[in-house]
């Protein structure tokens, strides 16, 4: 471990925390130089035992031997096991008051400790479904908070893949990783550029939507479905009709007090829920 005291608000070292965009961060011109940051250090070490290669973290001083001494260790051993760490180059940690990193981030850190990593090659929807029975697809999602949450619910309550369209946010946003409780790690997940992928792959589809001939999310029939992808639309207008026209079932979840819909996240707990493989 080299620790790197930081005591100007320029120091180009700490860029990838301050002043790049996640759009900056992602890369997608040159996506093998990627990265993303994750937060707290519960986050951290849910990233680093899931595989994924640290770069270098910011740090409060007083964590540094506190909340964040497990994690640094476990930095450091990752990097050492990857090409980065050949060499014998030690695992940078940069620090500074807690007031000079909240200047620094533009809010007070959580937990004290922020981590940038590597971002993983992208994966193919045929990889994480080959043996799925349940996925959920989040299409046109943009709510960093709303994906977090969904991506938390779907591990939590075994959906078996997450897949993404192109214009939803980015897993690795760090609010959403952050609101993922590092769930975002533990699920596979891919973007898909054709829902027709999903009958390919021999999924029947089931579109989270408010029309005429929905069924009732307790309709057994829909546990009954081998393999089933669940899509869920955006926050505000839901699901595109044709999205809707395509699938198999429209569901709807059954309300009270004469409420429409819920938020998409709570949405989509409790359709993982009812819809799980017992």
């Amino acid at each position: 471990m080299e620790i790197i005291r930081i005591e100007s608000l320029q120091d180009p070292r700490v860029q990838m925390f301050t002043t790049l965009t996640e759009a900056q961060l992602r890369n997608r011109l040159e996506p093998q130089k990627g990265i993303f940051i994750a937060e707290s250090p519960k986050v951290i070490a849910v990233a680093l035992q899931a595989g994924y290669q640290p770069i270098a973290m910011l740090c409060e001083e007083r964590h540094i031997e506190g909340d964040a001494r497990d994690v640094i260790t476990m930095a450091e051993d990752a990097r050492r096991k990857t090409a980065e760490g050949d060499g014998g180059e030690a695992f940078p940690v940069y620090t500074g008051s807690r007031e000079l990193l909240a200047q620094l981030t533009g809010y007070t850190l959580t937990r004290g400790v922020l981590c940038a990593m590597r971002r993983p090659e992208e994966r193919r929807v045929e990889e994480v479904c080959s043996k799925a029975r349940r996925v959920v697809v989040i299409h046109g999602v943009v709510d960093t908070t709303n994906i977090g949450a969904i991506l938390r619910s779907a591990a939590a309550l075994g959906i078996d893949a997450v897949l993404l369209t192109r214009d939803s946010c980015d897993p690795l946003n760090r609010r959403a990783v952050r609101v993922s409780m590092g769930s975002v790690f533990l699920v596979p997940w891919a973007w898909i550029d054709n829902l027709n992928q999903l009958k390919t792959l021999r999924f029947r589809t089931a579109a989270m939507a408010l029309s005429d001939d929905s069924i009732s999310l307790d309709n057994p029939v829909l546990k009954q479905e081998e393999r089933l992808a669940i899509i869920l639309g955006t926050e505000g207008d839901g699901l595109p009709q044709h999205t809707i026209a395509g699938a198999d079932y429209v569901v709807r979840i059954p309300m009270a007090y004469g409420v429409d819909s819920l938020n998409v996240a709570a949405a989509s707990a409790v359709a993982f829920w009812e819809l799980r493989v017992e």
